[in-house]
């Protein structure tokens, strides 16, 4: 066990850490620059302090995107214990501690005692090629949501947007839709670069529903990196959430969504196409419209069912098999 546990909280010029003896007591507080070529003078720190062993420091910070990864990864290289973890685990665990103030350096005091008490898996980074996919796939969304708030403009009361405006708007758009081409050409030549990356979408273009975009968003996720179905559907926040108590509160069940909301995203027009044309989604769909749930619970029930058998595909190593899933249909 980690004698010292390290909570950093990471803004996106400087990032805070507090360090934390195993029994709460002894604290150390001190702030950083975010700047990867200063990220040495955190372990100078700890050596000052007389904590020359990496593998007596369990450090943890929230997921924070773009922020944290390169801290994340200089630790991990550096010997250490990291942690990375979803933010909605350190704000309920906040609420759990009456926690009322917030300041960077509260938070990272925050996330070292969650990290003492709760004791977080250790993070592992993803394959330098996961990583260079998840960025191209971060791209493609971002470039797919603006051209959606282009065309919003563009329909905004039904068609009457500014004249003076549809001419940009429409060049706008199609150089929007030029530029998603060659992302998506750029992801595919990723893909096929790399034996393994390549494999594995093969094996995900194997199951109804799931085409060449979703099959890299779902490869830039790393699903081979959970141990169950649990555990990646609690991920992406489609496991189903009961809320019953008593006798008078007794509610319909509903997806989490306390995990990836990027990944439910890319699973939600997926499960519809997968609703209909996948004999397995559609047969265990079809057992729950039957037992009276509404459309919205079943399709949340498909995104979570496709993910599942995403991650089965993958972890088997062998394409989707209808014949022998079928008999499954109606495992949630």
């Amino acid at each position: 066990m980690a004698k010292w546990f390290l909570g950093i909280d990471i803004a996106k010029h400087t990032y805070q850490v507090t360090l934390m003896t195993s029994d709460g007591a002894g604290i150390q507080r001190c702030e950083f620059a975010n700047e990867v070529g200063k990220f040495k003078k955190l372990t100078n720190w700890l050596k000052r302090l007389g904590i020359g062993n990496a593998a007596d420091v369990h450090a943890c910070m929230e997921a924070t995107g773009l922020y944290g990864e390169a801290l994340g990864d200089f630790l991990h290289q550096a010997g250490y214990a990291v942690s990375v973890v979803n933010p909605l685990r350190i704000k309920s665990y906040a609420k759990s501690k009456l926690a009322r103030n917030k300041t960077d350096a509260l938070d990272a005091d925050l996330i070292a005692d969650f990290c003492r008490t709760q004791t977080p898996e250790v993070w592992t980074p993803s394959a330098p090629e996961v990583r260079q996919l998840q960025a191209l796939v971060r791209q493609y969304e971002a470039l797919q949501s603006m051209r959606q708030q282009e065309v919003n403009r563009l329909d905004n009361g039904r068609g009457r947007a500014d004249p003076n405006l549809k001419p940009m708007l429409h060049a706008h758009v199609k150089f929007m839709d030029k530029q998603l081409e060659q992302l998506d050409a750029l992801i595919s030549q990723h893909i096929d670069q790399h034996p393994s990356l390549k494999h594995d979408a093969e094996l995900l273009d194997s199951i109804p529903g799931i085409g060449t975009i979703t099959a890299a968003k779902l490869l830039s996720e790393d699903l081979r990196r959970f141990d169950d179905t649990r555990a990646v559907s609690a991920y992406a926040g489609v496991n189903p959430v009961i809320v019953q108590s008593g006798k008078s509160i007794h509610r319909r069940s509903r997806l989490s969504k306390l995990g990836s909301a990027s990944l439910r995203k890319a699973l939600y027009m997926p499960a519809i196409s997968a609703k209909r044309w996948n004999p397995v989604v559609k047969a265990f769909c079809q057992n729950l419209a039957d037992s009276g749930l509404n459309k919205m619970q079943v399709i949340g029930a498909a995104m979570r069912k496709l993910l599942c058998i995403a991650f089965g595909v993958l972890k088997s190593d062998k394409p989707f098999d209808p014949l022998h899933r079928l008999n499954r249909a109606t495992t949630p």
